[in-house]
């Protein structure tokens, strides 16, 4: 009898070893399980916020379009000093439109920041869009100061110093983009 509750006994104790084992791995299973799912609900979640941002986007353009396409339309949503003419208005919404184009497609990640920084230094090459900026400077500065969008409104600012700092006509090699 003695033997046998020594051989049941370790048949008792593989068997507890087993369960054991099985539980582990039962337990690496779901935690790798449970980790894959909060995975796909995050990469699902960035894909909606992706498409609710080109939803916003096709609808800022339809906006932007019918207020440039009817001067009657412009002056509903036109923040620019009513001493400007109306039709430089209407040139700084389409500069408006330019910029956050640039803007958006920096965010979804198409262009770095030095292509960026080179499309803005050649943008602001043109008179009119260093007016709309300068223009539009009240409405930056509603901006909160943490904001992507206040970032790139400073380092455009930045730019803008460097280009009338400059002492050379090659304006395509002028500033630096900014590391942060």
């Amino acid at each position: 009898m003695v033997t046998r509750k020594k051989i049941t006994g370790r048949f008792g104790s593989a068997a507890a070893g087993m369960l054991a084992a099985t539980a582990g791995v039962s337990l690496a299973a779901r935690r790798r399980l449970a980790a894959a799912r909060a995975r796909q609900l995050e990469l699902d979640e960035t894909a909606l916020r992706r498409t609710s941002l080109a939803h916003q986007q096709r609808m800022h353009w339809e906006l932007l379009t019918r207020a440039l396409d009817d001067p009657s339309l412009a002056e509903v949503m036109d923040p620019y000093d009513k001493g400007i003419p109306a039709e430089r208005r209407r040139q700084f919404i389409y500069a408006n439109a330019w910029y956050v184009y640039l803007y958006h497609v920096h965010q979804a990640g198409l262009v770095s920041r030095d292509e960026l920084y080179a499309a803005l230094r050649e943008y602001f090459q043109s008179p009119i869009f260093r007016e709309y900026w300068e223009a539009s400077r009240h409405m930056r500065a509603s901006l909160d100061a943490d904001s992507a969008e206040a970032r790139m409104g400073r380092m455009v600012d930045g730019l803008v110093e460097d280009i009338d700092a400059a002492d050379t006509d090659e304006w395509w090699v002028v500033g630096t983009p900014p590391s942060d």
